[in-house]
């Protein structure tokens, strides 16, 4: 054992000797300064590249026997040597094996390159100043690059009289790497400091591992740097890989990615952080192909004015690109996320480099959409708090980096299913749709909560709520290019019934236009058409609705909750003209005339001629003796509505009742909701008169007086005075009373009168004519 022992510390000493001996032998014969020559030589055969190595090419020793330059800098074929380098290091080091020097082979076995600096520019052609260096590297083929980057198992060179480096590396190190990107097309300064990165056992055989880190910065102007601007964008990026080099195929490999970044834009925002995971990534530098595979990315967003907290959502792919024939494919996508978030689909993509157009497939199960909507900082304030809590959707997905559609859409909205396509603009200009859907309750998303209270309380009560807030945005309809249509089954909206609803919307240069609407409505039809200019400083509206032979019972039984007390089918036409972007300035500039007309009209419960007549019966010292029908039928129901400044007025309400005929005159106030109507009753006689009328009373009018607020008690409205026209009765009397007298006074006295203006003088017997009038009126 003893002997053993002795043998292997002799063996120990001898090789000791010998690393002692190459050492000196190295340090003694080999002088580095001659290895200046052959590397600018093959950096400039290789790259076209200018080297300039200014500082001394020294030997280390420790931990390694290896090679350092300081100060090195290199240009581009066409920069002079007064500009900045394209390309420059503070210091390299490379250390070598020692036996393969012996054989005239460089054996990289470590490099390290620290504060190296790169410029790239793009000038505003879109020319980069890297292209002529690429194009000199397509120039090698694969044999030349073969012949300086050899296997250390390739042996000697055949040229004994020239070194061979061997691409064997056990440690590669980058420190403090700095490298800027100017592009003067795009107005933006990127920069990438420091750069580390670091990789062990790299080899062109096997894979190795390889991390990175590094802070990327970007400012939106070429000067940011000299003005001391803060970054617009700064990300903290850490890379974890291993790199198998497929140099013989032209073929670069990255296995278990593990990417994470660090986000922020501007000085005050709250970080973002990506997370991209990938079990292998291969570009393909021949055929300029890209393919990721088992591909998840992962975000922990921050937004501390929306939402408290980090918002995490995954997507997982996969990706083919083809950049010689400008395609990629993603595929198998999978978006995940909070509140039931999941997306699928693919995408396939062409003309990837020019201007891409994308098409695929997109899916998204049912979620809530409610939160999402909330976290962009939208405030949701509607009738319904499940409002938008069930949403899916599945269609083909077409587009641009300016415009996407979705040709082919089922969506689901809570209770409503959709159908048809849309397309937009991404930067807002245009919009357009084609959807044909089975019902839509628009009062579920209008804003509350008191909406549907107001709902019950009635129509315009309702209409007319939350004054305050401008209605539609202004500024993106006067840019807006639109063309709309769509099919509803069943519309609700303030509690009332729309079926078959047809909207078309046509719009472009701020001139926009709904060129059709169409309805049925309580077993009647209602349409409209409209427009609405955006061009100037305020919006200007028109619309001409259209009502026909409409059931005004189950309407008002609608919003009033009540038993109706009216029945008829309702006409109405006209045109209205307004201002502004509030309901309340809308209302005050409202302004037109509307037509209405009440068809096959009924008083329910009440037969108002049956009070006219029981009433005039009663003055006479009567009694009507007849069967009244409990509701009191309108033989016609005409009026013009004037609309000035949101005040809605008629001077000509016409009622004809059998036997009675109503006359009126009102106003009604949109924006303080009063009203105030004045009405006449007279009795007439005609075939269907619903009593026998003395034809001294067929003058007689009955005053009818309804005022208030569409909110006080309807029971207050309207007042009939029955003490008022009892007085009415008498005067009629009274007056009938009088002109009998004055005839037989005439024809007693008539004589007496002209011998009066014969004696008085001429005029006399009239004025008394007049006096004797008066005492009877």
């Amino acid at each position: 054992m003893k002997q053993l022992l002795r043998i292997l510390l002799a063996a120990i000493g001898i090789l000791a000797i010998m690393a002692v001996a190459a050492v000196v032998y190295v340090t003694t014969f080999l002088d580095p300064e001659d290895f200046k020559p052959r590397l600018t030589a093959v950096v400039e055969e290789q790259t076209g590249l200018n080297l300039a190595l200014e500082g001394p090419i020294t030997w280390s020793f420790y931990p390694r026997i290896g090679v350092s330059v300081e100060q090195a800098r290199a240009w581009l074929p066409d920069q002079a040597q007064d500009e900045t380098a394209f390309a420059a290091i503070n210091r390299a080091e490379v250390s070598v094996a020692f036996a393969p020097l012996l054989r005239g082979e460089i054996a990289v076995d470590g490099l390290t390159l620290d504060g190296m600096r790169l410029n790239l520019e793009k000038n505003a052609e879109g020319e980069g100043n890297w292209q002529p260096l690429l194009e000199r590297l397509s120039e090698h083929n694969n044999e030349s690059a073969e012949t300086v980057l050899a296997p250390a198992s390739a042996g000697p060179n055949a040229d004994a009289g020239s070194l061979s480096v061997v691409l064997s590396i056990a440690s590669v190190e980058v420190k403090n790497a700095d490298i800027r990107y100017r592009d003067e097309q795009n107005q933006a300064l990127w920069r990438v400091q420091p750069l580390n990165i670091s990789g062990t056992n790299v080899n062109p055989v096997r894979s190795f591992p390889l991390k990175a880190m590094f802070t990327l910065t970007k400012h939106d102007r070429l000067d940011a740097e000299e003005l001391e601007r803060a970054p617009n964008m700064t990300s903290e990026v850490n890379l974890e890989t291993r790199l198998r080099l497929g140099l013989e195929d032209e073929k670069i490999i990255f296995e278990n990615n593990q990417l994470t970044t660090r986000t922020r834009q501007g000085e005050a925002s709250e970080p973002q952080q990506l997370s991209l995971k990938a079990a292998e990534i291969v570009a393909r530098l021949a055929e300029q192909q890209l393919s990721v595979t088992e591909g998840v990315l992962e975000a922990g967003l921050r937004h501390p004015e929306n939402w408290q907290g980090s918002l995490a959502i995954a997507l997982a792919f996969g990706l083919e690109t083809d950049f010689a024939a400008q395609t990629a494919q993603l595929k198998e996508v999978q978006l995940t996320g909070p509140d039931g978030l999941r997306v699928s689909g693919h995408l396939n993509v062409e003309q990837l480099l020019d201007a891409p157009q994308y098409s695929g497939q997109l899916t998204a199960a049912p979620f809530t959409l409610r939160p999402w909507i909330s976290r962009t900082g939208v405030k949701l304030n509607t009738a319904s708090e499940a409002a938008l809590s069930d949403v899916a959707l599945t269609s083909p997905i077409e587009g641009s980096l300016k415009r996407i559609s979705l040709p082919r859409l089922s969506l689901v909205v809570d209770d409503s299913t959709f159908t048809g396509d849309i397309a937009a603009a991404l930067d807002g200009t245009q919009l357009s749709f084609n959807l044909e859907g089975d019902t839509l309750n628009l009062d579920h998303y209008l804003p509350g909560p008191e909406t549907a209270q107001q709902a019950s309380r009635g129509l315009l009560r309702k209409a007319f709520a939350q004054a305050s807030g401008t209605l539609l945005p202004q500024a993106w309809l006067s840019t807006l290019t639109l063309q709309g249509d769509l099919s509803v089954d069943q519309l609700l909206l303030a509690g009332l019934t729309f079926d078959d609803t047809q909207l078309a919307l046509r719009g472009e240069n701020g001139n926009h236009r709904l060129t059709a609407f169409e309805s049925r409505f309580y077993e009647g039809e209602l349409s409209a058409t409209g427009q609405l200019d955006a061009t100037s400083n305020v919006l200007e509206w028109q619309l001409s609705p259209s009502i026909s032979n409409v059931q005004v019972a189950p309407l008002i039984e609608t919003f009033s909750e009540e038993e109706a007390p009216l029945r008829g089918r309702f006409n109405l036409d006209g045109a209205l003209t307004t201002q502004g972007n509030r309901r309340d300035v809308l209302t005050s500039n409202l302004n037109g005339e509307l037509t209405a007309r009440l068809n096959d009209g009924v008083i329910l419960r009440t037969n108002i001629s049956r009070e006219m007549c029981e009433l005039v019966a009663q003055q006479e010292g009567q009694q009507v003796e007849r069967e009244w029908h409990p509701d009191t039928r309108f033989e016609r129901f005409d009026a013009t509505f004037q609309v000035r400044n949101g005040i809605v007025e008629s001077d000509d309400l016409l009622i004809t009742l059998p036997g009675i005929d109503v006359q009126g005159e009102g106003d009604f106030n949109l924006n303080s909701l009063n009203f105030t109507t004045q009405v006449n009753a007279r009795l007439v006689d005609t075939a269907d008169a619903a009593c026998q009328v003395n034809p001294r009373l067929q003058q007689l009018s009955l005053p009818v007086r309804c005022e208030g607020h569409v909110g006080d008690d309807k029971t207050q409205w309207c007042r009939f005075d029955r003490t008022a026209f009892e007085a009415s009765v008498v005067d009629l009397l009274r007056n009938e009373s009088g002109s009998r007298v004055e005839k037989e006074l005439e024809e007693r006295i008539g004589e007496s009168i002209d011998r009066i203006d014969e004696r008085l003088g001429e005029g006399a017997g009239q004025e008394l004519r007049d006096g004797i009038r008066r005492l009877f009126n």
